[in-house]
């Protein structure tokens, strides 16, 4: 006989269980887009504590509605490696792109980031970042119903070696130590620049190139890359978003050793 204390009890110990393991992690990620799982997913296969926050009910960012609401995503042959590695269907189209479903590419993200060993936490907010000695290390967090609600609920903290904004164009955490720390930002102009207009074969390089250290212990990666450093938008093609999750694990990577 299904009982329904039994049914709350065990989600809540369940989630509490969760919730405490992700308290001190190696790398904390703030939105769960494509560029975010990919990141995580190769943070964690490499056995390092990672966690994703994201604010919505779904994870996958804009990628979900493909171009337009028309399901289907683009990639370049580079990104089709890490499609491949996902195990996500692709095909080709013309020369130098191919095609997957936004759907399954979404869906395959995430699962194979979960079963790597990454923890995702939807529906919960970045509303400030811990700062020691001028280094970003943690995040405050806060349930987004909150911060929809203007709600003045204190928030709770976590603490990570390394903080990645893959918020997307909002650039939610940088724009949070913009604001409060006055820390210098690795940019041209000290602040974030702003994306410019639409330009996929250079948005497409930028956004790998620009996947660093925006400041001590804050990666962007995604399209935080090029709001943050003044670059283009790429629009529905997603290879460059999946290289910069993987150029940015790679980097952390780097230093944690």
């Amino acid at each position: 006989m299904l009982d329904e204390i039994k049914i709350s009890r065990a989600i809540i110990e369940s989630y509490q269980e969760k919730l405490l393991e992700a308290l001190d992690v190696d790398v904390a990620i703030a939105g769960a887009g494509p560029a975010g799982l990919v990141c995580a997913y190769y943070l964690a296969k490499a056995k390092k504590k990672v966690v994703i926050f994201e604010r919505k009910l779904s994870i996958g960012g804009g990628m979900w509605g493909g171009g337009m609401m028309f399901n289907e995503i683009v990639v370049q042959v580079q990104a089709k490696k890490i499609l491949d590695e996902f195990g996500i269907v692709s095909k080709k189209y013309k020369e130098n792109y191919y095609l997957a479903s936004s759907v399954e590419t979404v869906c395959g993200l995430g699962l194979k980031a979960c079963q790597a060993g990454a923890l995702i936490f939807n529906l919960i907010s970045v509303e400030d970042v811990m700062m020691r000695k001028n280094r970003v290390c943690g995040l405050v967090l806060n349930w987004s119903a909150v911060e929809l609600a203007n709600l003045h609920v204190d928030p709770l903290t976590i603490r990570a070696k390394f903080v990645v904004d893959s918020s997307g164009h909002a650039t939610e955490v940088v724009k949070v130590v913009e604001r409060k720390t006055g820390i210098r930002l690795k940019t041209s102009t000290g602040k974030i620049m702003g994306e410019k207009s639409m330009w996929a074969d250079r948005a497409e390089l930028t956004t790998v190139k620009n996947t660093r250290e925006v400041c001590p212990g804050l990666y962007v990666a995604g399209m935080a890359c090029n709001a943050v450093f003044g670059e283009p938008r790429m629009g529905p093609i997603f290879g460059g978003m999946l290289l910069s999750g993987k150029k940015a694990a790679e980097d952390i990577l780097r230093k944690l050793k």
